[in-house]
């Protein structure tokens, strides 16, 4: 009996295997090929490209295909080996690949957008090509037949997009900052719910089927893990990025969140540890600790015949305080808080050391990531980047 291969958590410092180099344009997205020494890259150069490993131990193109317009985004499925190519003038182009990547075979095209192609997802269980554009349009098509069978217009432009086979839920991220669930049928949808976390718009989503819980990353620097299936309402606030979230993967066997920012840091989570939510922050008028007004509590200002005190809350409680009652600073990893954030005095005093314990472990990939992708088990992380650089490390 042939052993299993039993991914191991990400524990280690990435080590850089490859740096694949020669794209002219922004590598939009890039995916490693399962089995194979091998990576798939779409750019903004118009190219598609197709890097095996040689007996050097280069990487070097065994396809070059230059596609009429820009390459935007990408869907491969390495059982069918059909790669679903998004282009910048809405088009969506299907090909198959040869068992020995050496070729690719141009099967359709679908006319799905009338703008840029943001995101693609091929379904093979129900032969569904979803699809996002910047025409603020989501579609879904047959690949059989290749004829659309519904579209929802979305509140602004999608950028995050993922899909649930057994609900059939869709999943839409969109830079106002809003998440819209839609329930798919074959030729119909029905709205679910939409809902909102991020100060700023969703530049990433990422489904974990089995825990049923729903990530989403941010231009507002966090992450928020949505508990779908618990029906709580749950939401868990990741707080560990300097600059937008860009790129979300999950490796489900671990249970570890890798989130990539465009200051090329890479954080990788652990999600097996009991997280709490943070506190939502309190109204008053008057420090909740010292009872001191705030600045614009005229009343209380004139009656006391003090000063009017800047408002702060305490990201521990929630408790709206002055300055003074929260002078000190304390990591929250079990909140989501990686770095030290404003806690009030009794808060402070109150969280243990082994409360401080990291839950997260940071790398810096040193490039702008705009794409990753983990191969579980390989342990192997691409990230493609606007340096034109594709990086393979191994975890």
């Amino acid at each position: 009996m042939a052993a299993e291969i039993q991914p191991k958590p990400l524990t280690r410092k990435p080590i850089l295997l490859q740096r694949v180099e020669g794209s002219q344009e922004v590598v939009n997205m890039a995916v490693i090929v399962p089995k194979e020494e091998g990576v798939i890259s779409v750019s903004e150069d118009r190219t598609v490209r197709v890097w095996l490993k040689r007996d050097s131990g280069q990487y070097w193109p065994s396809i070059y295909h230059v596609m009429p317009s820009p390459c935007s985004c990408m869907s491969f499925n390495p059982e069918t080996r059909r790669l679903s190519i998004g282009l910048d003038n809405g088009t969506i182009s299907e090909f198959l690949l040869s068992e020995d990547y050496n070729k690719m075979t141009p099967v359709k095209n679908y006319q799905a957008h009338q703008s840029r192609v943001t995101m693609i997802l091929f379904v093979l269980e129900l032969e569904w090509v979803l699809s996002t554009g910047q025409d603020k349009q989501f579609a879904w098509h047959c690949s059989e037949s290749g004829q659309r069978l519904g579209g929802y217009r979305t509140s602004a432009v999608a950028s995050g997009l993922q899909f649930d086979v057994e609900t059939r839920h869709v999943f839409i991220g969109d830079h106002s900052g809003q998440v819209t669930i839609l329930k798919l049928e074959q030729e119909n949808c029905t709205l679910v719910t939409t809902f909102r976390g991020h100060t700023g718009g969703v530049t990433a989503l990422c489904w974990d089927p089995v825990q049923r819980v729903l990530f989403s990353g941010s231009s507002d620097h966090s992450v928020i893990m949505w508990d779908i299936g618990g029906r709580k309402g749950t939401a868990i606030e990741l707080q560990g990025h300097n600059d937008r979230v860009q790129a979300l993967s999950y490796a489900q066997h671990t249970r570890q969140l890798i989130s990539c920012g465009g200051d090329g840091g890479i954080v990788v989570w652990n999600m097996d540890v009991e997280r709490q939510e943070t506190p939502e922050w309190l109204d008053s008028d008057s420090c909740q600790k010292c009872d001191q007004p705030f600045f614009w509590n005229f009343k209380q200002m004139w009656d006391s015949k003090k000063i009017g005190l800047r408002q702060h809350h305490c990201r521990k409680c929630g408790r709206a305080v002055c300055g003074k009652c929260s002078s000190k600073r304390s990591s929250i990893p079990l909140m989501g808080f990686e770095f030290e954030v404003r806690v009030c005095d009794s808060c402070h005093e109150a969280i243990t050391d082994e409360e401080r314990a990291p839950t997260a472990t940071f790398h810096d990939s040193k490039h702008n990531i705009v794409h990753v992708h983990f191969d579980a088990t390989r342990g192997w992380l691409l990230t493609s980047g606007t340096d034109k650089v594709i990086k393979a490390p191994e975890r």
